[in-house]
């Protein structure tokens, strides 16, 4: 990694560097938290976690190679190379901040309530059809994996996707100020985070401090359809790129010709407010699906990319594993939509479920961080739900007996389950072969494991 040498991490964290005086030149070729990811002269950080102190793992990540650790404390040995500092996690910061500071890369930095994963793949597999590009691994989105992620760039990448993601007021602007994008994309402002973010309005103010640290000569590009990104009229002076599923004013993409293909995605024509039009293709079901592919083809736009090249790419999209994965077993059809789950989304789910050709089943679990709010959010979603016709609906979890209660009003087939494990128990008898079902929660809910049951059940 260039100029990230030992005794540069030192000074740039405010550490000391022990053991290490013939090797203060080396460079390091990575940075990791997690010991069983240490290569060859890689630099460990051990960071004191709830439940792993990784100051044990230290004698290991030397017998793998590692180049030198950062630790707060001092392992009783000297094994190796050791930078000491009073805080490892703030020393990941200080490390990210002056490596970005070296970057020629272009960064798309990407945020937003709803579709941020989503929309970092489709911009990523949109790029990669002429740049070299490093995109946000897994969840890697908060103040410990951005600062990992901008570690993980390499001279060869030209572009970096990251996906940026916040709870609380004043974390943007610190993400904002390690990546410094170059464009900003905001997906949607939607209800989520409402217990440290108070309402849609303080959403929309804490995910537009990604602006305070942009390449002002930068691009911001948002969703056109959303009532509140539409409030945004300019960023250091310019509009903001606008994209939409229909033509209105304001809309620099747009859509014609819609084709819902149901489960196997979409078809449609891509437009531009100059009348250029393209035909497309998504994989991926649901109309979120869409908005996520123009924000690429706005993205890929500004690159210089070609229509053929962005098409390419859109069609080769696939999903992530708990974000709307559509998993095909021969008795059944999984939508595995389980790492998150707000009020937008969770509508958005039971929307793509509807489009099913079988008999639909919903598993819905607990949307946390809602705020005082979280009864009245819980009890919507079973009534929208209701609304929807789903033939079979699961709730799970404390905050879902309320949305069994809004559902069981206007529904049949509606059942309430306290725990997980409860629910797991009973999916064999409730849920029919043939089903589409889609499984979805918050990430604490831990809803993976209800996909592999049904696995185990289908499969």
């Amino acid at each position: 990694m260039k100029n990230m040498t030992l005794e540069t991490l030192a000074t740039v964290c405010g550490g000391t560097l022990y053991y290490g005086e013939e090797k203060a030149k080396r460079e390091v070729e990575g940075v990791v938290l997690d010991s069983r990811l240490v290569e060859k002269d890689y630099l460990f950080l051990a960071t004191k976690g709830e439940r792993v102190d990784g100051h044990r793992f230290i004698p290991d990540v030397f017998e793998k190679g590692a180049l030198a650790v950062v630790c707060e404390v001092l392992p009783e040995e000297p094994l190796g190379p050791c930078i000491l500092v009073r805080d490892s996690f703030r020393a990941l910061t200080d490390m990210a901040a002056f490596y970005r500071s070296n970057l020629n890369v272009k960064i798309v930095g990407i945020t937003g309530s709803v579709g941020k994963t989503s929309t970092k793949e489709f911009i990523a597999g949109v790029l990669s059809q002429r740049f070299s590009v490093l995109k946000t691994s897994g969840n890697f989105n908060n103040e410990v994996g951005v600062p990992l992620t901008l570690l993980r760039i390499r001279e060869e990448h030209e572009i970096a996707v990251v996906e940026m993601g916040i709870n609380h007021f004043g974390e943007m602007q610190r993400l904002s100020r390690l990546v410094k994008p170059d464009v900003a994309v905001m997906t949607n402002i939607g209800m989520c985070h409402l217990e440290n973010l108070e309402d849609r309005d303080g959403v929309l103010r804490a995910k537009s401090e990604i602006f305070e640290h942009m390449n002002p000569e930068g691009i911001v590009v948002v969703n056109g359809d959303d009532d509140k990104l539409c409030s945004i009229a300019k960023v250091h002076g310019k509009k903001p790129i606008r994209f939409g599923l229909k033509e209105t004013d304001g809309l620099d993409y747009f859509t014609d010709d819609i084709e819902n293909k149901g489960l196997l995605g979409s078809r449609f024509v891509i437009c531009d407010k100059a009348g250029n039009r393209k035909e497309a293709e998504v994989p991926l079901p649901g109309v979120h699906m869409i908005y996520n592919a123009l924000a690429a083809t706005a993205v890929g736009k500004h690159f210089g990319m070609q229509e053929d090249e962005i098409v390419k790419g859109l069609k080769e999209c696939r999903a992530v594993s708990g974000r709307s994965n559509i998993i095909v077993l021969p008795g059944a059809t999984v939508i595995d939509d389980c790492y998150n789950a707000n009020p937008t989304s969770m509508k958005a789910a039971i929307d793509l479920l509807t489009t099913a050709m079988t008999a639909k089943v919903a598993i819905l679990g607990d949307m946390f961080e809602l705020g005082e709010e979280e009864n009245s959010l819980h009890r919507e979603i079973g009534v929208y739900a209701a609304e929807k016709k789903i033939d079979l609906l699961l709730c799970v979890g404390a905050l879902s007996r309320n949305m069994y209660e809004g559902a069981k009003e206007a529904s049949e087939g509606v059942y309430y389950f306290a725990t997980r494990d409860e629910c797991m128990e009973a999916l064999e008898e409730l849920v029919p072969g043939g089903s589409s079902i889609l499984v979805k929660a918050s990430h604490g809910m831990a809803f993976d494991a209800i996909v592999k049951k049904l696995e185990d059940i289908f499969g």
